[in-house]
Parts: structure tokens; sequence; C-alpha cells
């Protein structure tokens, strides 16, 4: 049920077990996804003539990655078979809707690289359509005012254990009844103590078909609708029929809603719509370290284990698009996850794998050094800039690179005793500096306590750009002047979540927060880096995939977020 539901939600009817998602992978293998099947099909007997899908948000927070899963579906349907997507919202709770919701979900849609049929749709524009409809059930037969309390009108529901039980109020006459919703509608009703209720069946064995409730008191303005209504329509009724209203074809929903259905096709045929939308339902989009519950998201926020609803940690459009994502690598995702009748929980190593394919060739590469330690190079001649393509494989154009007599390298790149295997700078050993010459450690400096603060080190002038005689030299090191590299603001992302399950067990999500999610480290950047735009993407090479964060990055004040590292997990087709 959706957030305005008057009476407790109860349980869900039990759906098909989990199943891993290369089965769903193998699915889709063997052709067609049945939703664009049944769209073929569809098409084929002329059953339809133009297919019309709907994007249904309700405006009461930000979009996530579930919600990305929707979009391209949804949108996608309409491309591909030349057919066109409304984005409608469905605004029914104006307890809980802003317009701040209803302007960042356009926005997140647009940013997606999807656009919507005409102007944005909403629910609330059908409120005149939906009461006189109401008023037709009433007038049939078909529903009536409940004056129960709420906490009657749930315990009265009935369990998958125990039938329904009918409301005293079932049977009041239809003049009653057009009495009653006329006090709901005019204020007269103060909120809990009148619904209106579709008269179905109370002993049926889906719970949804006892009698639901299509009409509560709510004295409440709206955002798009001001003071007008003191009542507003319940989402089950409002939904199929604007999906009526706007002639759409195919309603696709996720499997929570398969319960659903009977009431959304009892209604529709009830209230003799001239089109008659049908309800399909595939599996909602599970990511294992990933929570995309509205509340608990909200609740995240609104408790400060996160910085807002654009925090890089956060499922939310907004935060991935901060964290650096791109909307080419999550419709990649959204493909490659498909569409399946059971439910699943997908590896988010397959999100990163998409990620970073769509970073490969878009992302210039640069330089930064995350830990800094001083390097002197004893016989540089004279300082030196260099040339160097902005990327090794696209035509990017090129970069200036200063090589100094101080440098930085990063601290790991060093070790005095090194461990098995370590291919970087060691004392007396020899690595080359990226694009530049093969160095050598000479001298290792350092402070009173012990630590290593300097190193020593010369070129060998006759490398740079070529390799050494008689030697090979295995190590690579990246760097940045000391001199004319930059400060700046790097922030280090992980998973927001330590467990696979963040809601396993009977402990709360909260405690399965990542204490390492966010680390913030002063870096040094090579200088032609400071000079992104904000939301450009880079590979700082051998550390990662970064990107100028959207709000905080300036060129006097850089600030980088990574966006993944590259060690990459994922095989596709396995």
């Amino acid at each position: 049920m959706k957030p305005n539901t008057v009476v407790s939600d109860l349980p869900m009817n039990p759906t098909s077990s989990v199943t891993p998602v290369d089965a769903q992978q193998q699915e889709q293998q063997a052709g067609l996804d049945f939703i664009r099947q049944v769209i073929t099909d569809d098409l084929k007997t002329g059953h339809t003539q133009k297919i019309v899908t709907r994007f249904p948000p309700e405006p009461n927070g930000y979009l996530h990655i579930g919600h990305v899963k929707a979009i391209c579906l949804n949108f996608g349907i309409a491309q591909e078979f030349a057919g066109v997507c409304n984005l409608r919202f469905d605004d029914t709770n104006p307890d809980a809707e802003e317009q701040e919701y209803v302007d960042g979900i356009a926005n997140d849609v647009k940013w997606l690289g999807f656009q919507w049929e005409g102007e944005p749709r909403y629910a609330s524009s059908y409120f005149d359509q939906l009461h006189a409809w109401a008023v037709q059930l009433i007038e049939q037969g078909d529903a009536y005012v409940d004056l129960q309390s709420p906490e009657e009108i749930r315990l009265n529901r009935g369990s998958f254990r125990e039938l329904g039980k009918n409301s005293p109020y079932r049977d009041t006459t239809v003049a009653e009844n057009l009495a009653r919703f006329a006090q709901m509608n005019n204020g007269e009703l103060g909120e809990g103590q009148a619904v209106l209720r579709a008269k179905i069946d109370m002993a049926s064995s889906n719970i949804h078909m006892r009698d639901p409730i299509l009409y509560r008191v709510l004295h409440s303005a709206h955002h798009q609708t001001g003071d007008q209504w003191k009542m507003y329509p319940m989402y089950d009724y409002a939904h199929p029929l604007s999906d009526a209203i706007e002639g759409i074809t195919h309603s696709l929903c996720t499997l929570e809603f398969q319960d659903h259905r009977p009431f959304y096709d009892w209604v529709v045929e009830k209230v003799r719509s001239e089109t008659v939308p049908h309800q399909y339902e595939s599996s909602r989009l599970n990511i294992d370290y990933t929570i995309t519950s509205k509340r608990k998201l909200r609740k995240l926020v609104e408790a400060g284990y996160v910085n807002g609803w654009d925090d890089p940690r956060m499922p939310t459009v907004v935060g991935m698009r901060r964290r650096g994502f791109t909307a080419e690598g999550l419709r990649d995702f959204c493909k490659r996850v498909g569409v399946s009748k059971t439910d699943g929980i997908v590896d988010v190593a397959m999100l990163e794998f998409s990620i970073r394919q769509s970073l490969e060739n878009t992302a210039a590469r640069g330089m930064a050094v995350l830990n800094p330690l001083k390097v002197t190079l004893t016989n540089l001649p004279a300082e030196l800039e260099m040339t160097h393509a902005r990327h090794p494989n696209v035509d990017m154009g090129d970069r200036v690179i200063p090589l100094t007599q101080e440098i930085y390298i990063d601290r790991k790149d060093f070790e005095e005793v090194p461990p098995k295997g370590f291919k970087r700078l060691i004392p007396q050993g020899e690595v080359r500096l990226r694009h530049g010459y093969v160095i050598k450690c000479d001298d290792v400096i350092k402070d009173a306590a012990g630590e290593v603060i300097e190193l020593k080190c010369s070129i060998d002038p006759e490398t740079l750009g070529k390799n050494p005689e008689g030697r090979k030299v295995k190590g690579v090191l990246h760097w940045v002047s000391a001199s004319r590299g930059i400060a700046a603001e790097v922030r280090i992302y992980d998973r927001l979540f330590s467990q696979a399950d963040p809601e396993a067990g009977e402990e709360d999500f909260l405690d399965n927060l990542n204490p390492d999610s966010l680390k913030v480290v002063q870096a040094v950047i090579e200088p032609s880096l400071a000079q992104a735009q904000p939301e450009d993407r880079f590979q700082f090479e051998r550390e990662g995939y970064f990107v100028a964060d959207r709000y905080d990055h300036s060129e006097a004040k850089p600030v980088f977020n990574r966006i993944l590292d590259l060690r990459d997990s994922f095989k596709p087709g396995k």
C-alpha cells in the first residue's frame, strides 16, 4: 500500500522465492522479456494501436535506483515501440508531498536522458472526475461511507487467517451515503471520522478486495489544488482511474502490486471507463549493500547519518549524480538487470561495472597524490613542461604537466623494507615517473621520530620517453609537482552499509552502517585538474574515477568525489 493508507498495512501475499540475478539473465537470453512479448503480440493482433505508458511517482521524496529501473522500463518501452510515455505525479497525499520533490523528479528524468509526452500530468488534475466516479459508485450501490474509527476498520478487516467482518454501515441507503459523502467533501466531518469504501467482499481471500478505502477526510492544503478539497482519493483508487483517463495501454509496476490488480480491474470496470488499461507486474530492483525504502532513506537524512538526499553515498538519483555516476551507466545497468517475474538480489558489482564501462572512454586522465611524500630530484637540470594527451585512446586534447625539482609521490609507493613482490620505490631502487624519467632513490630523510619525510632521488636523463639501456624498470608511479601542484579536497566514498543485506537479522539497519563510508583527504593534484568544471569526470591514474563536486568545487578550491576505484569484481556473462 502507498503511504496515504488509512488502516495499518497488512503483509502482502507471499510471492515467488528470491532468485539469483544470473538466473534472470538466462530468462532474458531466451528472447524478449515477457512485457515486451505481450506488447509485441498486442500490436501484432491489433489489440493495441499505439503504446502509451507512464511513469507515476508520488512527489513525497527523491527518486532512487529502484525508480531508475521503472523509468528505463516505461520510457524505454515507449521508445522501442514508437509510443509515448507520460510523466504523471500521483499526488493524492498532500501531507507528504512538496513542490521540491515535483521539480526534483522532473529534473532526474531529464538527466537520465528521457522526455515525457506533453506537459507533466497530475492525479490532482483529475480530482473532479474521480469525485464524479465516486458518486457514480455510490449510486450504483458499489460504495458506501463508513463511520467506523480507523482502529475498528483495521480490526474488522481480518487477516490471512481470519475473514473480515462487514461494517455496520455497509448497507446504508444510497441517499444517506450521498449525503455523508457530501459532508466529507464539505469539511463537515473531521479527519478519521469517515471514509468512502468500495463494496466488494469482506470474505475475499485477497485482503485488498475487502472493501478497500476510496476516499478519506484530510483537511490539508494541496500543492496543486490549494484548499479546494477536504477529502482526498486513495492511491489504489486514483491510480487505475488516472491510467484510464490518460489512455494508458500497459500499466507497468512491481510485484508488490500484484495483489492490487483485482481491485485495479474492478474499479475500472465499475466506472465504465471508455479505455481499459491493464496492469503488468515485474520484479522490483533489489541491490545488495543498498536500501531503497523511502522511510529509511528519510531517517538517514533527518538523523544526520548522511549529508542530505544528495549525499554521494545515497542511492538517490541526486546522490548518484553527485557521486559521479553517469546516466549512460545507469541505463546500461538497468538493461543488464532486465525484466523478470521473479524477485532477486542484484550484485552491486554489476552496477559498478556499468558505471566503470561508461567512464572508460569518457573520463579524461589526470594525476593526483592523495597521501603526499616529498621527493627531491637532485639532478633535474631545469623545470620542464611536458605535454600529454588527456586520454590515451580518445581525442580529448592535451594537458600540460609541470615537472619540477620537488615533487610528491604517494606514501604507499615507497617502502624501506619492501614486502615480497613490491614493485615500487625502495632505497637504491628505480621506478619510472608516469610520463617522465626513470628515477633512483639515493637517500631517505627522516624526522626525529624516525618517520620518512623526504626522498632524495636522481633522474636518468636518457630515459625521458624511452627505456633505460641494459636494465628493466618495472614500477611506474604517478606524481605531482610540489611547487605547481594544487591543493584539493578529495572525498573517498565507499558503500554506505557494511553488510550485503543491511536489513537482515533482528538488529536495526542503522547498526550496519559502514563507519568508513566517507574519508576526506587533503591531496595535491596536477594543475590542469583544478580547471575542471563541476561534474567533470576524471580517472586519477592508479587511484580511481573522480568527479568535480557538483556544488562545492571551484578552481580556487577544488573538491573531488571518488566515483569508484579501478578494481572490478563483476564478470559479465558469468
